[in-house]
């Protein structure tokens, strides 16, 4: 499927908590085959090409739960552009359709999603947590700092009843106690 014909989007990070875009119905979702990961050099939301902090992505690998999105076909046009302008600042996510399960129905939905693409200069492999935590307290871009936009996922996927071992992990390394 084409994501032109697609009227779904999978949801793992700011997202799920600011979206911005008209939508029908969310739930809570999985997706397989991929897993969250703070995989990307954010040079422009949430750092600079100087001080480059970190974002989500979706890398190879295990399953990632969050929430898909359903549009109407009428709005479907307007908000893949705005996605595609919100996701696609480099080209540091692939755009992908995928299989994504509903968690509270056996059912699944084709969904448009970002994942990481590995050949980009802004791709992140896993580092040591001291590196990681160094990238994520610098890291302040357009749409405020790392550590707020972690903190944001972290508290909604909780609220989702998701544990995210990387990113808690994170937040009990920050000088501050930020949750």
């Amino acid at each position: 499927m084409k994501p032109e014909d697609c009227h779904h989007i999978f949801a793992y990070g700011s997202l799920m908590w600011r979206p911005d875009f008209e939508y029908e119905s969310s739930a809570h979702a999985t997706i397989t085959g991929y897993h969250r990961r703070l995989s990307i050099l954010s040079h422009h939301y949430r750092g600079t090409v100087e001080k480059p902090g970190l974002v989500l992505g979706l890398d190879l690998g295990g399953s990632c739960e969050g929430v898909v999105y359903e549009v109407s076909p009428a709005k479907w046009a307007e908000v893949l552009a705005y996605i595609r302008k919100r996701e696609l600042v480099s080209e540091a996510y692939r755009e992908v359709v995928k299989s994504v399960q509903l968690v509270a129905q056996s059912q699944t939905v084709d969904a448009l999603t970002y994942v990481v693409n590995h050949g980009h200069p802004q791709f992140f492999a896993p580092q040591p947590m001291a590196q990681t935590l160094a990238m994520v307290m610098q890291g302040h871009g357009q749409a405020g700092s790392c550590v707020d936009y972690i903190l944001n996922t972290v508290n909604h996927l909780r609220g989702l009843g998701i544990y995210e071992a990387e990113l808690e992990d994170i937040i009990e390394h920050l000088p501050i106690q930020a949750a």
